[in-house]
């Protein structure tokens, strides 16, 4: 073989040798380990999410600041009714014009329960976590309450509300209300009602409820017949469009301004947190999706 022509075989395959490094290189470097997921910038003043199955902090945001509630409260009024020994979820209870009176007083959101009808205790609670009915709300605590009088039934329920708390272990809550319609010492903060909410929804009837996006309820009239009510329609939009969302309450107020504990599981994984005050409806949303999100990434 002449020098030239084996000369050129050598550069060749030199090229190949410095083209396969440079592949190799530029492979190496485009296989750079994924970048770790960034915690999210939420418009609620206080935010908290942990892994439901270990109680592992995800998120914190002002986690442990003392907020108004809303009708979050709303969750742990399910919760009493739902712990009272031997419960009949079929019980009926009667409603009365004084729960009606109060949601007009109030300007409170409302089942729109008929006075006069019977309606049970399922669908109270139906009530109570769907369209968050505040007279549904004053209907379980006066039913729950022990007492003579309407106004000591409803003291001794707030009371159980907050022995509760106390046994949860919920150190910066306190509730003066069934609903969340308070006279200024309703407040918890996103680390106790997330606990609250991983709390309620180790109950079937509960998880059962906050996930449902409409319930129709069928009560009993004054006369005997039966009254199918207008569909009750959850107020929380991660429902339709969050996957994989299985709960849990909105919020709102003057005070509160728009309040959401959220939970969704994927991949075996449940993610549950709080965020309250957040600037509205679509704000708190956003903010939950952020978070869950996040949690779930990390």
């Amino acid at each position: 073989m002449n020098t030239a022509i084996r000369d050129r075989r050598v550069r060749r395959a030199a090229a190949v040798v410095v083209t396969t490094g440079a592949l190799l290189t530029s492979g190496a470097l485009g296989m750079a380990p994924a970048q770790a997921a960034t915690k999210p910038t939420i418009a609620a003043k206080g935010g908290y999410a942990m892994n439901n199955a270990t109680g592992k902090s995800l998120y914190t945001k002002a986690s442990d600041t003392r907020l108004s509630t809303g009708s979050t409260t709303k969750i742990m009024t399910a919760k009493v009714v739902l712990a009272q020994p031997n419960l009949n979820l079929d019980a009926k209870v009667t409603i009365q014009m004084a729960y009606s009176d109060y949601i007009v007083s109030k300007n409170a959101s409302s089942a729109r329960l008929i006075v006069g009808d019977k309606v049970t205790v399922r669908q109270l609670l139906y009530g109570l976590m769907l369209p968050s009915g505040c007279d549904a709300a004053y209907a379980l605590a006066d039913k729950f309450g022990s007492g003579t009088t309407r106004a000591a039934r409803v003291k001794s329920f707030i009371s159980k509300m907050n022995t509760t708390a106390k046994n949860l272990g919920l150190t910066n809550t306190h509730f003066d209300s069934f609903d969340g319609i308070g006279s200024g010492a309703n407040y918890s903060t996103p680390r106790d009602l997330t606990k609250l909410a991983s709390s309620a929804m180790k109950n079937s009837t509960f998880s059962s409820i906050v996930k449902t996006k409409s319930y129709t309820a069928k009560t009993t009239t004054k006369t005997g017949s039966t009254r199918t009510m207008s569909p009750w329609t959850n107020t929380n939009g991660l429902l339709g469009s969050y996957s994989g969302t299985i709960g849990v309450k909105t919020g709102s107020g003057p005070e509160a301004k728009y309040c959401l504990v959220f939970a969704a599981t994927r991949n075996g994984k449940t993610v549950i947190g709080t965020v309250l005050a957040s600037t509205s409806i679509a704000a708190r949303e956003s903010d939950a999706k952020k978070i869950m999100t996040y949690g779930f990434a990390v």
